[in-house]
């Protein structure tokens, strides 16, 4: 008789009021091959789980499990590992060979494609998983799984110039960890956000300024909220030569841009698509190395639907995680 397992699925997208999550009763899966079955620990909550939820971000599949920030134990060798967005790529068209695999038209995406971890286990493809480390809490590792890879990335793409300044939009998962490297290499970071406790986190973490606006001209700019009416004042905060990259999967559509205001003067507008493996490695290594202050707000796995109801209210301090018991 095959063993079952609790699993939250994306039932009907909707608004969070509509109650699009419900908990479900499933056979635990089985893995093929070159493919493991990881035991939940812990999985971190993401925007774009909401995104799914809701029905933002297009579902590819009827009843999906979501989960992307899964920290697990393989089960047979015990071996704790860590399971991400990107799950799969197929390794041979011209973007995986020039080594962006975050482009690659075939690639496939944990709690999208596939089932993911807001359940009891999950299946995931052994060479897409990451090894970590038995001995730090997996409240604190989950969420560098996508936030801190993500954030990590993102940071690559708006191209920081040594000691410059960081504009910070949207202050939550990512948004929090991509400061504190941030501010590791020396910039100075100004976090745009509504939140008074997020403004407050920001300021704990050493931003030099957390308001409605930056105080002064941008080198650097990264959008985490996923509002398309911040593009055109995140550009205008710019300076001269300065990028603005745009970190979700998805974004509410942009007003029209003027573009002497926006773009002249070599301002640069460019988005951000997942990540390679090579990001999350890096990452990861750092870090582990240099641990950042990691901000949790922890729900029981039985609360998936009000997390993902918090996050939608702006109601997470940090990382919001289900811990499965």
């Amino acid at each position: 008789m095959k063993r079952k397992m609790r699993a939250w699925v994306v039932d009907r997208p909707g608004p969070m009021a509509t109650g699009p999550l419900r908990m479900v009763e499933r056979e635990v899966p089985e893995p093929g091959p070159g493919e493991l079955l990881v035991q939940v620990e812990v999985c971190g909550v993401c925007r774009t789980d909401l995104h799914l939820a809701e029905g933002d971000l297009a579902p590819r599949r009827p009843r999906t499990t979501p989960g992307h920030q899964v920290v697990g134990r393989v089960v047979g060798t015990g071996e704790r590992v860590g399971v991400a967005w990107l799950r799969s790529t197929c390794g041979h068209c011209r973007h995986c060979l020039r080594g962006a695999e975050n482009l690659c038209p075939a690639s496939t995406y944990t709690g999208w494609d596939a089932d993911g971890g807001f359940a009891e286990y999950v299946v995931a493809p052994a060479a897409y998983v990451y090894a970590l480390p038995d001995d730090v809490p997996a409240e604190r590792l989950a969420p560098l799984l996508c936030a801190g890879i993500i954030g990590y990335r993102a940071l690559a793409r708006c191209e920081l110039p040594p000691g410059g300044r960081l504009g910070i939009y949207g202050f939550g998962a990512s948004a929090h960890l991509t400061a504190q490297a941030a501010i590791a290499q020396g910039a100075t970071v100004h976090a745009v956000t509504r939140s008074a406790a997020s403004r407050r986190l920001a300021l704990e973490l050493g931003a030099a300024s957390a308001g409605d606006r930056p105080p002064e001209p941008l080198d650097a700019a990264i959008l985490f909220a996923p509002v398309g009416d911040l593009v055109p004042p995140a550009l205008e905060a710019l300076d001269r030569g300065g990028t603005l990259a745009v970190a979700g999967i998805h974004l509410t559509d942009i007003p029209p841009l003027n573009y002497d205001r926006h773009l002249f003067q070599e301002r640069t507008l460019r988005s951000v698509t997942a990540n390679t493996r090579e990001d999350g490695r890096a990452y990861l290594e750092l870090a582990l190395a240099h641990p950042p202050r990691v901000a949790t707000t922890p729900y029981p796995f039985g609360s998936a639907d009000q997390a993902l109801a918090d996050l939608a209210s702006d109601l997470v301090k940090g990382a919001a995680v289900l811990r499965i018991e």
